[in-house]
């Protein structure tokens, strides 16, 4: 199917992109969420129009993003978890408890937000993990696990 990207998408495309897609991915996913719209003739004469005031609505939204990023830039919060005489926890720290630790210190972050490239934290320590609060903004937080 073809569409029009009406905002940036990862590994996709870029705002007024014309990309193909598979059907469901568009119908289930991108479209519902307004992040695409059909290639009709229709839709891209709409788009033209419209342009320029979705430029600026991403940008704002961009720029909302970097100051919230540049807000959680060296954020430091800490988890804590029962942990063995060795250091291993008996759990794992998951982006879902980071991102209630983040809500604890005032940022409402989606737990897909938090990326963890090594998987769950399943040691006591200090963590640097990188978070994308938008598609073009991400900030780094460091995350402490401590025995708790």
């Amino acid at each position: 199917m073809q569409i029009i990207l009406l905002e940036k998408v990862i590994n996709l495309g870029n705002l007024g992109d014309i990309v193909k897609v598979r059907d469901g991915y568009a119908r289930n996913f991108l479209i519902p969420k307004h992040m695409a719209k059909r290639a009709t003739p229709a839709a891209l004469a709409e788009f033209a129009a419209r342009r320029a005031e979705l430029e600026r609505i991403a940008a704002e939204k961009r720029d909302a993003a970097q100051g919230i990023a540049d807000k959680m830039a060296g954020l430091s919060v800490s988890v804590a978890r029962k942990a063995g005489m060795d250091g291993r926890l008996f759990g794992s720290v998951g982006n879902a408890d980071i991102a209630e630790a983040l809500k604890t210190a005032g940022f409402d972050v989606d737990k897909s937000a938090i990326r963890m490239p090594d998987g769950p934290l399943k040691t006591i320590g200090e963590f640097t993990l990188d978070v994308v609060v938008h598609a073009d903004v991400t900030a780094s937080i460091t995350v402490a696990v401590v025995s708790g």
